[in-house]
């Protein structure tokens, strides 16, 4: 057996975190994945992002994206280096980059212009706002598309100032997409011979994970809002219930488990009652059932209250990051795995949640700026002196 992307060669001009979270799944799966980073500044600007920081350039930040990768230092606006990009893609599948909309055209990472160097190459983009219209040349992050597409209007307590999600959400998603995009793009150059652009950009991917909320607005002009205790809008009891220590959210999303609730929490009444007999009656009367469940579960705690629904009822206890990392669970399933480092001896990061079975996939540690510059350029020339002379004039 192998892993599904051995043999697949990926050249990534990327930086920061959408494209580098992308490209790491390909990593982790096989693929050889060679991050360009410009040697006169210092590399991807993740290696820079504190506050924490294993060494000086190697920030954990720059671990949790860029793991099994191997670096390059390149510069692509010398004629030197955009002659070693071209050899490189030679021997490649695909060219991905996360740059702003316009730079791809400017150093020359398009199909057009590097098909005649490979005309299998696949060119996957990920941009803020896409390659073309009027948005093509703005920066942008992953807290500004939340913001225009609606995301902080549906997250927080009603009544509260527009909030955001805790977690760059939106980077990790595109970079997800571009993952698939890529992929999808090698199978088809594969097939036919002939490569591609592939594009995918933040504002969009944030604006279609919107998906059944604007569906609901574009056909019946439903525009969906923040609910109370983060309760799905449609659907309950499927929220946050207080108990004698804490939370617990529960989501009795089928019919079925309501009736298995009200039996584990000794209310069987309550299953076939008026007010709480269905979707649509516990909706109209969610105020009074948020009221009655949390006067029944602050009776036990969290951990409690686990024991009686584990399995039975969707339920789960509402941790924050410590707890939620060292839960038993979490470990018993090998969601953390310790990778070796040069300076720590090794450190600990979160696996690839993608499985293969009867694979173990690699856990090498991000890679530092340009180790493996020679090494790669000895491949396309096994000349000493033409690597110094790189060196020389800062390509390289």
């Amino acid at each position: 057996m192998s892993l599904p992307l051995e043999g697949v060669r990926i050249i990534a001009v990327e930086q920061y975190g959408a494209g580098p979270f992308g490209t790491q799944h390909l990593a982790d799966l096989g693929a050889e994945v060679i991050k360009i980073e410009n040697p006169g500044d210092g590399g991807d600007v993740g290696r820079s992002v504190g506050p924490h920081f294993f060494a000086p350039g190697d920030s954990h930040f720059h671990q949790s994206f860029n793991r099994n990768k191997k670096s390059m230092t390149l510069d692509l606006k010398k004629p030197e280096g955009k002659a070693v990009l071209h050899e490189l893609v030679k021997g490649a599948d695909a060219v991905f980059d996360n740059l702003r909309g316009d730079l791809p055209e400017k150093l020359g990472l398009t199909y057009d212009k590097l098909k005649t160097y490979n005309p299998r190459i696949v060119c996957a983009h990920l941009s803020a706002y896409g390659r073309s219209g009027p948005r093509a040349a703005w920066p942008g992050y992953d807290y500004l598309m939340q913001a225009e597409a609606g995301y902080l209007s549906l997250t927080g307590e009603p009544g509260g100032p527009p909030a955001r999600f805790g977690l760059s959400i939106i980077d990790m998603m595109t970079g997800t997409m571009s993952a698939l995009a890529l992929v999808s793009g090698v199978l088809g150059a594969r097939q036919s011979g002939v490569g591609r652009d592939v594009d995918v950009n933040l504002f969009e991917v944030a604006m279609h994970n919107l998906s059944y909320v604007g569906t609901w607005y574009l056909n019946e002009g439903v525009t969906t809002s923040r609910a109370p205790r983060s309760s799905h809008p449609s659907l309950t009891p499927s929220q946050l219930y207080k108990t004698k220590d804490g939370w617990i959210f529960i989501m009795c999303n089928k019919e079925k488990f309501w009736g298995v609730l009200a039996d584990a929490i000794d209310r069987p009444e309550w299953a076939t009652e008026q007010r709480f007999a269905d979707f649509k009656a516990r909706l109209a009367h969610r105020d009074e059932l948020t009221d009655a469940l949390d006067e029944v579960l602050s009776s036990a705690t969290t951990a409690e209250w686990m024991q009686k629904l584990a399995g039975k009822v969707p339920a789960a206890p509402v941790y924050d990051v410590a707890q939620a990392l060292d839960n038993e669970y979490v470990r018993e399933q090998g969601i953390v795995v310790e990778v070796p480092h040069p300076v720590r001896g090794s450190i600990k990061t979160l696996a690839c949640p993608i499985r293969c079975p009867g694979e173990t996939l690699p856990v090498r540690p991000a890679p530092g700026l340009g180790a493996n510059t020679r090494d790669i350029l000895r491949e396309i020339r096994d000349d000493d002196e033409w690597i110094a002379s790189l060196e020389a004039e800062k390509v390289i």
